[in-house]
């Protein structure tokens, strides 16, 4: 398996991915119904860096990295990472979180932040904390979870 930054080339495969991911509503803020067109907007966009993970010829993950915030906040970046259910278990994710925060070292960044991870998504709260993440906020009724209704969502941060 290897990571790499994202092409054009690879927009049809990272759609795969994020179309699969936000279609649950559950984990992400992403309207179920984003058109494909709005990847490039969500994923692809010019203030980011995408990057996917392949095996062979199938993509099994991605993730980006940007600021958290512009000019005075830029010196914390913020990233999103998304695993096609397909191949959920199999460390995916870990490659994923280490080399971003690898990735985040060598740019320049000082910390990592995510604004919102939803308190429900035992999996990734548990992953982010096991690589060194502290909720550092929680912001009650967050998040509109597709089939528990409001729930939390957590701020989680660690320096790099």
């Amino acid at each position: 398996m290897k990571i790499r930054e994202a092409t054009q080339n690879d927009y049809d495969a990272i759609w795969e991915i994020f179309k699969n991911v936000i279609k649950t509503g559950d984990t992400y803020v992403f309207d179920p119904n984003t058109k494909k067109e709005d990847l490039s907007i969500h994923w692809l966009a010019s203030h980011m860096k995408t990057y996917v993970l392949a095996e062979g010829e199938k993509t099994l993950g991605t993730y980006i990295i940007k600021p958290n915030q512009i000019d005075l906040g830029s010196h914390i970046a913020n990233c999103s990472y998304m695993v096609h259910p397909n191949y959920h278990g199999k460390g995916i994710g870990k490659m994923l979180c280490e080399h971003s925060l690898e990735n985040a070292k060598k740019i320049g960044y000082k910390a990592l932040q995510f604004n919102s991870v939803v308190s429900t998504n035992i999996p990734a709260v548990k992953l982010w904390k096991k690589y060194g993440f502290k909720i550092i906020g929680t912001i009650p009724k967050g998040f509109k979870h597709s089939s528990l209704g409001y729930v939390d969502a957590y701020i989680m941060y660690k320096e790099i």
